[in-house]
């Protein structure tokens, strides 16, 4: 008879730093200090009907930062530049990923933004710091009223210095409080507003944080449009669990080898907490295009390159394959005959693969991979699910199959694999660098 377990990852928040809901429940994603310049922006940002925001980037930004601000930016309508501080427009973010900015930051500079937002991440908000460019820019942004952003190590490590934080609550990433100012007052918010500066802690935070910046341009009307289809949770900083069925341990041999394809039109989102987060638990993680070439266009338009094509990473052998989601990208991997023969081979050897997303629908189902299994997947899609039973659930694991449900469950979804590879322990230590629980 099959058993149940919920695989609990709690967090341990100091009440005074909870987020407040209001009475029609929307949950209130930002601690706000009230200013007149708040009220100059909101006038002056609703009289523009496009939303433009520049999202710099450099070599060593944090990639899930960076790419969960532009894609949730991006499905509020905004006009987001990703511009690159580097002489390339290919940088080199932590932890091994690749990203392909828009344009160059010099391009930029005569341009106006109703938000510039900066991502963390070492060495890359001491580059981002170090670039007079945007330095002159973001200046500008808050004489002119308009709001500025920055979440992780550059609230203190660029912003600070800057001395844009001036008189300013803010919060930032517990390793580097020591590095902020003291002309700015550190909260423990997990994202903290004051006047047109919006701050925030890091990669675990970076949904709400991105969130409140579309809150700031658009609304609250909008937040919850945009919050709706990601799957997000609602109480953020609270425990969360995993639904695991039928429990077996994951091997592996040395170091876990992982594979992640992407295609065009893959979930930016999806893919890079996927990578970003095995990478940080020390897995060998290859990121394989599905496409003809190594750069796709994901589906808000975020270019990431891959570290090899499938045909290079088809004669290794992985302890697991994970699918992202997004439509058109899982389209294509169902399409692809070698991505379906190397998972039914892995499901063949009793080894772990998974989906999140359209995938599981899209890609497992339809080829016979879900079959005997418990599954979830996207709201909308999971009716193509054989097995609903335990589709409400946002992470499922059934033996060597992990399954999830969108963006907003992608975070619970990496640990997951993490603590079926590497224990509790590691995937809390994670969950607490990464703000995600509550340090």
């Amino acid at each position: 008879m099959a058993s149940t377990r919920i695989l609990n990852l709690s967090l341990h928040l100091n009440p005074l730093v909870k987020l407040k809901r209001s009475k029609s429940k929307t949950t209130k994603l930002f601690t706000s200090s009230s200013t007149s310049s708040t009220q100059r922006f909101a006038v002056s940002a609703m009289a523009s009907t496009l939303r433009k925001v520049l999202v710099p980037i450099a070599n060593g930004s944090e990639p899930m930062e960076a790419v969960i601000m532009v894609d949730v930016l991006r499905r509020a309508g905004a006009d987001v530049t990703v511009a690159s501080v580097e002489k390339d427009l290919q940088i080199d973010a932590s932890w091994g990923m690749k990203l392909v900015a828009d344009a160059l930051i010099s391009e930029c500079s005569d341009n106006t933004y109703d938000l510039i937002s900066l991502p963390g991440g070492m060495p890359g908000s001491s580059t981002l710091g170090d670039c007079e460019v945007l330095k002159t820019l973001v200046k500008k942004q808050a004489d002119d009223g308009r709001v500025y952003a920055a979440i992780c190590a550059a609230p203190a490590v660029t912003l600070g210095p800057w001395g844009l934080l001036k008189g300013l609550k803010a919060t930032c990433h517990p390793s580097v409080v020591d590095k902020l100012p003291s002309d700015a007052t550190m909260v423990e918010s997990r994202v903290q507003e004051d006047g047109q500066a919006v701050t925030s802690r890091g990669p675990g935070t970076t949904i709400e944080f991105s969130l409140a910046l579309v809150e700031k341009l658009y609304g609250k009307d909008k937040v919850e449009e945009v919050a709706g289809p990601m799957v997000m949770r609602s109480n953020h900083g609270d425990e969360y669990t995993v639904t695991e069925i039928n429990p077996v341990k994951w091997t592996f041999n040395g170091t876990p080898q992982i594979l992640v394809p992407i295609a065009n039109g893959t979930e930016e989102m999806e893919a890079t907490m996927i990578i970003d987060i095995l990478k940080r638990a020390k897995a060998n993680v290859i990121v394989a295009s599905v496409e003809d070439k190594y750069e796709i266009l994901a589906s808000r338009k975020v270019k990431i390159v891959a570290d090899m094509l499938l045909d290079e990473a088809a004669i290794l052998s992985y302890d697991l394959i994970v699918l992202p989601g997004g439509l058109p990208g899982a389209e294509t991997f169902s399409k692809s005959e070698k991505l379906v023969n190397m998972l039914k081979n892995q499901m063949g050897s009793d080894r772990p693969y998974g989906a999140i997303c359209a995938s599981p629908a899209l890609v497992l189902e339809p080829h016979g991979l879900l079959k005997g299994k418990k599954a979830t997947a996207y709201p909308a899609l999971c009716e193509k699910i054989s097995d609903k039973s335990e589709a409400e659930n946002r992470v499922v694991i059934d033996g060597k199959l992990i399954t999830s449900r969108g963006p907003g469950t992608s975070m619970e979804f990496s640990l997951a694999i993490v603590e079926k590879f590497f224990g509790r322990k590691k995937a809390l230590e994670l969950a607490k660098g990464m703000v995600f629980v509550q340090p």
